[in-house]
């Protein structure tokens, strides 16, 4: 009985972390939705801590981030984070859309393009 006891508790602790980061995950999108940056960094940090087990969230993270960066104009960081879901997730749906940020970032001039000096990018998007 003990042990039919304690698996239940760590599956039901189990699934509580899950719904904790589903959780987190939707009020990133509410707030972004809102035009709330604020609320979305601090519901995309408690996701990243509730995530450490599931990596495939990581590429969904860190494109809200960058777009949310963008909103409030650092696009800088926000190229920088694309690249890092480029250089990280190079085969997930995450990295083609970031690619395409990036590209409309250069394009719009936000951020040097891959000839310019002074890059803020550390790799050439091939």
């Amino acid at each position: 009985m003990r042990i039919v006891l304690v698996l239940l508790l760590v599956a039901s602790v189990a699934g509580c972390t899950r719904w904790s980061m589903n959780h987190h995950l939707n009020n990133a999108y509410r707030a972004y939705d809102r035009g709330n940056c604020e609320a979305v960094m601090l519901e995309l940090s408690e996701v990243d801590r509730d995530s450490r087990s599931r990596p495939y969230i990581w590429p969904q993270t860190a494109m809200l981030r960058g777009l949310c960066l963008e909103r409030t104009k650092f696009y800088l960081d926000a190229a920088q984070t694309y690249q890092y879901i480029i250089n990280e997730f190079p085969k997930s749906e995450y990295a083609y859309r970031a690619k395409a940020r990036i590209e409309t970032l250069r394009i719009l001039k936000f951020i040097p393009g891959p000839g310019a000096t002074g890059q803020a990018l550390p790799a050439v998007i091939p």
